[in-house]
């Protein structure tokens, strides 16, 4: 078993609290990220559960037994860094083979083991070889054999692909969910990349300045956002501010002020929770959910709709992105690039624009924007 459990756990270095009364329950079995720009405090955390650090306030718990102050070399628990951190005067298999040298197993025992390993991480025909002589890549295979081979109820991965290129990094993310899904223990990986997050993980924490500010599956954080910080943090958004003018049974009215003739912003009710008329509210739409067309759309009253002008366009390989100026505000819109069916040409500068998205692809978040 490798259940993490952190309760009312905080760090202070002198005067800086680096991480403030989190409570949280990691799942044996679970890849969990804890994602978060730099200063957080999510290595901070990391370093905690492996036992680098010990915590100001509250306990640490696996499978309920008591942590906190257990010494980092008597937890069942490993570590990989953004380093590797490999012995570079020893070959890839004495590297591999240290911890277990180091609790003295046999010597058949070790050779058995360390041959199984290298095959499930493809580098059984390097084992003589010594880390200079290997890829970035081929290191961060050894670094995980070398920390599953003491079999640990928990690993721990601090940032470990960040030093690769991005097609190298985007290979290894396969390479550990694979690793993950053979060996089946807690896996507990820290990253300020998004990508990496809502790729891999069961779950993750979105920390900022020491707390967790949203906790959940990567699309459930991704499509219902709690704050101005994870809608921008996770993936990217555009935010518009208003008030609850009334609620029916299916949809609520919001009040904006620059929507197309429409005087209020279609909301399904199903994605808000306890409304109340007159709240101050933001409201986030993420660019890929918005149609941009020279056309009004045929239903207008099934949708939510801007009138604006193109004031900038980015091609980026996968689609196009245009910036429209709305009035006083920009509105950021993503075009998947495939066939055009409403217009007869592809759009341009300055054209003006009919920006429009269904109810349900608008989300609510409680707290008022600041211009």
């Amino acid at each position: 078993m490798g259940e993490i459990r952190l309760e009312n756990i905080t760090k202070k270095f002198d005067n800086f609290t680096a991480v403030k009364n989190v409570n949280l329950c990691i799942e044996d079995g679970q890849l969990f990220s804890f994602l978060g720009p730099s200063g957080c405090g999510k290595t901070t955390i990391l370093r905690m559960i492996a036992g680098f650090e010990i915590p100001t306030a509250g306990k640490i718990f696996l499978d309920n037994h008591d942590l906190t102050e257990v010494p980092a070399y008597q937890r069942p628990v490993n570590t990989i860094f953004q380093n590797y951190s490999l012995f570079p005067h020893m070959t890839i298999f004495d590297n591999v083979a240290f911890g277990l040298k180091i609790k003295k197993k046999s010597r058949k025992e070790i050779l058995e083991k360390v041959n199984d390993i290298l095959n499930i991480v493809q580098m059984q025909e390097k084992k003589n070889h010594f880390p200079h002589q290997i890829s970035g890549g081929q290191k961060q295979r050894i670094a995980i054999a070398r920390a599953l081979i003491n079999e640990p109820k928990v690993l721990l991965l601090d940032e470990p692909v960040a030093a690769l290129d991005l097609k190298l990094r985007q290979r290894m993310i396969i390479e550990l969910m694979n690793i993950h899904d053979l060996f089946g223990i807690t896996f507990i990986y820290v990253t300020h990349d998004q990508g990496e997050a809502m790729s891999l993980s069961d779950k993750i924490a979105i920390l900022n300045l020491g707390e967790i500010m949203q906790l959940g599956p990567p699309d459930d954080i991704y499509e219902r956002p709690n704050s101005i910080f994870s809608a921008f943090f996770i993936g990217d958004t555009n935010l518009i501010s208003g008030s609850i003018e009334a609620i029916h049974q299916d949809y609520i009215e919001v009040k904006t002020n620059f929507l197309y003739e429409n005087e209020t912003a279609m909301l399904d009710s199903a994605y808000t929770q306890t409304p109340q008329i007159g709240d101050k509210i933001t409201l986030s739409i993420r660019p890929e959910k918005i149609a941009i067309s020279r056309k009004k759309p045929k239903h207008q009253n099934d949708f939510n709709v801007l009138y604006g002008r193109i004031e900038d366009i980015l091609y980026l390989g996968t689609h196009t992105q245009y910036i429209c100026k709305v009035g006083d505000h920009s509105i950021k819109v993503f075009s998947q690039h495939k066939k055009v069916y409403f217009d007869d040409s592809a759009l341009d500068w300055e054209d003006e624009v009919y920006l429009y998205w269904h109810d349900t692809d608008t989300f609510v978040i409680y707290e008022e924007l600041k211009n």
